[in-house]
């Protein structure tokens, strides 16, 4: 009988490493499937994507050859679901085997069979000899976190805790309060279940991701631009805030989401469709929120296919849009106006060497930040720094950088 959990995580998985697709949008391209199901698959898809090389060194000794990439994953998954998901052995098994034979591969049906049956003999003893977070990162990665990368590698081998923002005043059950004011669920909690949401009181926001606007700190009825806005959590903690928020964003999908989050928590806001380095406002902004698009190194335990997409030949590209809306952020700050500077990024070029490269090129001055919740977050140019091995006790947090500039 066929295992819809198993086939839909190969399909995601096929998307994914064959196809390089965004796990987000194999998921959406899913054929019909109960929401159960689809649950699961996404839970076996990224424990493989997030424990490939470990699963690899795992399955190494027993063949004799490469399999093909299809046959791989179809063992990677057995083996993904023994080892970290506490899939029954005969379960993790039969169920390879199966996937196997509906995927015509049934040829390797007896490999797969032996294969795993050796993985589960094994047991998880066989993962106290490898060092995972290492074989789980690719070699450019590691070298760019530096002294960090053991922790924030052997932070993306659990998945990501569930983060919400509040409206003023709503406290939601059952949900523990993070000291720089998010409210933290376990992994796993599914969205229509956070109190509130529903009830368009609270939006999904990592904690880490609501720092920018907090740190924005807008004035009552000020003021303030939202650049690369969408999909809109930080145009709704500006709004919320009592901000006059002018929402931009080029991608009008994106946008239609980020007026579909804005109405269901009776929020307003400004919102324009246009290109962020094209754009010109009537009047220049006292307060500009520019979260740029990044590499999303920051997000890797919530996306783990990251690490298999993304090449360093994609950072050059990143940082050369980065520069072009400083450049744009820039000349529409007002003078004495303040801006910060965001991305969800781990990697160096994107954050602290945009910053040197605006101040040198704009004129700009970094004015350094505080974080008194969060103090080892603060680096020595007082610029914020995040990655998810802080707060290893709590559940961690995604990689932001945050800068604040003013017009010098």
């Amino acid at each position: 009988m066929a295992d819809p959990t198993r086939d839909c995580a190969f399909f995601l998985l096929q998307a994914v490493l064959a196809k390089g697709k965004p796990l987000d949008a194999a998921l959406d391209a899913l054929p019909r499937v109960e929401p159960r199901d689809k649950a699961a698959a996404h839970r076996l898809a990224a424990s493989v994507l997030r424990h490939t090389g470990t699963l690899d060194a795992v399955l190494e000794p027993y063949l004799r050859r490469d399999p093909p990439p299809e046959l791989r994953n179809i063992l990677r998954m057995g083996a993904a679901g023994f080892l970290f998901l506490d899939t029954p052995a005969h379960a993790a098994v039969g169920t390879a085997v199966q996937l196997a034979r509906s995927q015509k591969l049934a040829p390797f049906a007896g490999l797969v069979n032996a294969v795993l049956r050796k993985v589960v003999s094994a047991g998880p003893a066989a993962l106290e000899e490898l060092d995972m977070p290492r074989l789980d990162t690719p070699a450019w990665a590691w070298a760019s976190w530096g002294s960090q990368a053991r922790a924030i590698a052997s932070a993306h081998a659990h998945e990501a805790p569930l983060d919400i923002s509040t409206l003023t005043g709503f406290t939601p059950k059952d949900a523990n309060l993070l000291p720089t004011g998010s409210w933290r669920f376990p992994a796993g909690t599914p969205v229509a279940e956070v109190p509130g949401f529903t009830e368009g009181k609270a939006w999904v926001q990592d904690a880490a991701a609501a720092l920018p606007a907090r740190l924005l700190a807008p004035q009552q009825g000020e003021r303030v631009l939202d650049l690369c806005a969408a999909p809109g959590g930080k145009t709704c903690q500006l709004a919320a805030m009592g901000a006059e928020v002018t929402a931009v964003e080029r991608d009008s999908g994106r946008m239609a989401t980020l007026s579909g989050n804005l109405q269901r928590l009776h929020l307003t806001a400004n919102l324009v469709t246009a290109d962020g380095t094209k754009w010109k406002p009537a009047e220049p902004f006292p307060a500009i929120l520019l979260d740029a698009p990044c590499s999303a190194t920051g997000t890797i335990r919530r996306h783990p296919e990251l690490l298999h997409l993304r090449k360093p030949r994609d950072i050059e590209a990143m940082t050369a849009q980065q520069d072009a809306l400083l450049d744009a952020a820039a000349a529409m700050l007002a003078p004495g106006g303040r801006l910060i500077y965001a991305v969800c990024s781990l990697q160096p070029q994107e954050g602290a060497a945009r910053i040197d490269a605006a101040c040198a090129r704009l004129g700009l001055k970094r004015v350094p930040l505080t974080l008194p919740d969060l103090p080892e977050a603060v680096t020595e140019q007082g610029d914020i720094h995040t990655h998810s091995g802080f707060w290893a006790d709590k559940g961690g947090m995604d990689g932001f950088f945050i800068a604040r500039l003013v017009q010098a």
